[in-house]
């Protein structure tokens, strides 16, 4: 085998750095053997490195704002990834500039930027409040002074009225599972029987446990966002779809399920304490949202129903007719788990041919 020899010229192996004053000299840290000698002006000034806001930096700030939103606001798992995705393409169009440097001129090139990439108006503004609460999030850690970020307002958004399905849809939808086409009628149907019933949202109904559903009392715990649970009646048509999903079909879906051991489950009920969810997958997975949002879909076209119909066209279709059947704002408020009422009052839009009953009924020249 042939030795290579590696040559490296004189001048790159060493040097003397030496600095003259007027009383003493200053040698460089570095062991240098020649005696090359580089004076330098005393006069000049010293070097200032200028600090860049590098991708690390950035990466570090971002993820510890994550954190901020997850473990002291309380947020849950999809706001959070929606905050990632909004802080990522403010990263990416921040580069290299300083986030201390920004001023309200800069946000208002930022809003810019994100127009460029025709984002809806809604998008726009989800953007601007995540960069608010960042700014704040800046703020409290002491990094920002103060946040300029809170003079950046968003433009006031059309109030969309929701799409909603009729009564016959509805029940229509409700039975569009069948035994011959289907695997898991039953347990698409105990899904479909609990959209409409409660009003959940998609999310909320794939994290439903076992625990949650009451269904001898005819009742269920829903987790909405930032973990906060509500109680949800239950109608009997659904209490009698899920039981016959339990009944049925649970068991032969959880004996496919296979453990990372690669052995399957010895007995059900071993199976029913390692597996809490309500509703799971073929192989007897948690079921994803993307998952049940597919199912939504296939079974709208089965009847069909509007293609942009959604697991969320079922939560307003159940808010629109509680309205409609006399249901008190307020408590399809509280059933829905709305914050503020204003979000819930855009389901009386629909309701305009009962307030004219109302309104002929009551009023004097109605």
């Amino acid at each position: 085998m042939k030795q290579l020899r590696l040559t490296i010229p004189r001048r790159m192996v060493s040097w003397r750095f030496t600095k003259k004053t007027e009383s003493k000299s200053i040698e460089s840290p570095y062991n240098f053997a020649d005696n090359g000698c580089m004076k330098f002006n005393p006069r000049r000034r010293a070097l200032q490195v200028k600090r860049v806001e590098t991708q690390s930096g950035q990466l570090t700030r971002l993820e510890g704002f994550l954190r901020y939103i997850a473990h002291e606001r309380q947020l849950a798992e999809n706001s959070i990834a929606a905050y990632r995705r909004d802080m990522e393409h403010f990263f990416r169009w921040l580069g290299t500039r300083k986030l201390e440097k920004l001023r309200i001129g800069d946000f208002a090139d930022y809003v810019a930027w994100l127009e460029k990439r025709h984002l809806a108006p809604s998008s726009r503004a989800r953007h601007i409040a995540s960069l608010r609460t960042f700014y704040q999030y800046l703020q409290l850690e002491g990094v920002m002074p103060d946040n300029p970020a809170k003079l950046l307002g968003s433009a006031k958004l059309w109030e969309r009225i929701p799409q909603i399905l009729t009564h016959e849809q509805v029940a229509k939808l409700l039975v569009a599972p069948e035994e011959v086409s289907d695997k898991l009628w039953r347990r698409d149907r105990a899904i479909l029987e609990f959209f409409y019933a409660t009003g959940c949202r998609c999310s909320e109904l794939v994290n439903l446990k076992l625990q949650d559903i009451h269904d001898s009392e005819g009742y269920c715990l829903c987790t909405g966002k930032g973990n906060k649970q509500r109680t949800v009646p239950l109608g009997q048509r659904a209490i009698i779809a899920f039981r016959q999903w339990m009944n049925e079909e649970r068991a032969t879906v959880l004996s496919r399920r296979v453990e990372k051991s690669l052995s399957y489950f010895a007995n059900t009920e071993e199976s029913e304490s390692k597996v809490p969810w309500a509703f799971l997958s073929f192989k007897g997975y948690k079921m994803r949202r993307e998952a049940m949002w597919n199912l939504i879909k296939k079974y709208a076209d089965r009847i069909g129903a509007p293609a942009e119909v959604s697991p969320h066209t079922l939560r307003h279709s159940f808010a629109t007719h509680m309205l409609v059947g006399g249901a008190d704002l307020r408590q399809v408020q509280e059933i829905l788990g709305h914050e503020s009422i204003v979000t819930t009052q855009i389901y009386t839009h629909h309701n305009m041919e009962h307030l004219k009953k109302i309104h002929a009924k009551c009023h004097p020249r109605g």
